[in-house]
């Protein structure tokens, strides 16, 4: 006999508009993590000691990557943070279901690594986790910043600021990947307004070096910082086609922002012989990314020119940590690690760019992977991860891991 479905149970389908889906799927979630840890190698052998790892964006994107590569590959020990929403009327935000399976991965491995729901921009976040920190372990040997947030209140002035995602100094026209309720995929060409002063500055305030560095200031002050103590910041170059609305854009400004702050990070880092860097990842499907006109179509065209060549965020993350733990790390002119080499080579740009040009609302399947992107960002919510029923009722309203609780 089957038991009764509780209150929180129920068949969840992936209702939503463009790219936002409005619930999350858990199982498919779960699944999603699993298939992420299963592709990071064991470590050849245990380390001589846990590493201490901060990692701020746990929840998603290259911050959760980072986070599996970590636990599986490192043997990190540590903490991350995720500000998720848990579920109500709606299902839980798929970050939520996502920390709850990495915290089973964590306990798997006997790692001492817990997870904070909570702003990272707030001091009183920061608070909480610098007295974990001290308390379970006394130091810190990595933090990983991965932060992509639509909006910040500064905790010392109140101000609230806003990120805006536009080109500077004129509109831009562009062209964005779309697809009907069907699955249908379509190309749709977009303008989008040039940003005023203000909302650059806010945008740097968001997405620049600013938090950043008051979690360093945060870890020095409670001399948290143990020798040899390295962070990086991640950040995105892109391509030509998108750098009028990304590195050229608002984005691209409180970019730079970050970069000019990992070098003033290190300067103060010499004392412990530290230093800070920031990371140039490569493209992926996030729900930050689909959210930048003309970045998903980029993507779709990427994925057509590399096929099963486009690296993971996994491989990219496993990538950053092998540089990251290395004696000297291979870094640019500037100083930054680079993990997009593979997406900005002259010949895949050209070949990226040549479909680019010749697209077409008959082509668009044939030169952009739509299927595969479509597949990729439903998985951001737990949908069309193979191995799942999606007809079977599933529990939505599930408990945050226990901070206090290794």
């Amino acid at each position: 006999m089957h038991s009764p479905m509780t209150r929180s149970e129920r068949v969840v389908n992936p209702t939503g508009r463009g790219y936002l889906l409005l619930d999350a799927h858990p199982a498919g979630c779960f699944r999603s993590v699993e298939l992420m840890r299963a592709e990071v190698p064991a470590p050849e052998k245990p380390p001589a000691r846990r590493p201490t790892a901060l990692v701020i964006g746990s929840s998603a994107g290259y911050g959760l990557a980072s986070t599996i590569a970590g636990l599986v590959r490192y043997g990190i020990d540590g903490v991350g943070i995720g500000l998720e929403r848990p579920a109500g009327h709606r299902s839980a935000s798929a970050g939520w279901y996502r920390t709850i399976a990495t915290h089973a991965i964590a306990r798997g491995l006997g790692a001492d690594f817990s997870f904070l729901n909570a702003d990272a921009f707030a001091d009183t976040t920061k608070a909480e986790t610098l007295d974990l920190l001290a308390e379970r372990f006394g130091g810190v040997d990595y933090l990983i910043y991965s932060v992509a947030a639509p909006r910040r209140t500064d905790p010392r002035s109140g101000a609230a600021y806003r990120s805006v995602l536009k080109p500077l100094g004129a509109p831009h026209v562009t062209r964005n990947l779309e697809f009907a309720d069907d699955g249908t995929a379509y190309v749709r060409e977009v303008t989008v307004a040039s940003a005023t002063e203000a909302e650059t500055e806010a945008t740097v305030k968001v997405m620049g070096g600013e938090d950043w560095s008051r979690w360093v200031t945060g870890l020095a002050e409670r001399g948290l910082l143990r020798s040899g103590f390295r962070t990086v910041a991640l950040s995105y170059i892109g391509s030509p086609l998108t750098s009028a609305i990304y590195r050229g854009g608002t984005i691209g400004a409180a970019k730079a922002d970050l970069e000019s702050t990992a070098g003033v990070l290190t300067g103060r880092l010499a004392a412990v012989d530290g230093r800070a860097f920031t990371s140039v990842n490569g493209a992926l499907v996030s729900q930050a990314l689909t959210a930048i006109p003309g970045i998903p179509l980029y993507v779709g065209l990427l994925r057509g020119v590399l096929g099963d060549r486009f690296p993971s965020p996994v491989e990219q993350s496993l990538e950053l940590w092998r540089q990251l733990t290395a004696h000297r790390p291979d870094v640019d002119g500037s100083g930054r690690i680079r993990l997009d080499r593979w997406e900005l080579a002259e010949p895949v740009q050209a070949a990226v760019a040549e479909r680019w040009r010749s697209i077409t609302p008959e082509t668009v399947t044939a030169l952009a992977d739509t299927a595969w992107f479509r597949a990729q960002y439903r998985a951001l919510f737990g949908f069309d991860v193979p191995g799942v029923d999606y007809a079977a009722p599933v529990e939505t309203d599930l408990p945050w891991p226990d901070p206090s609780t290794p």
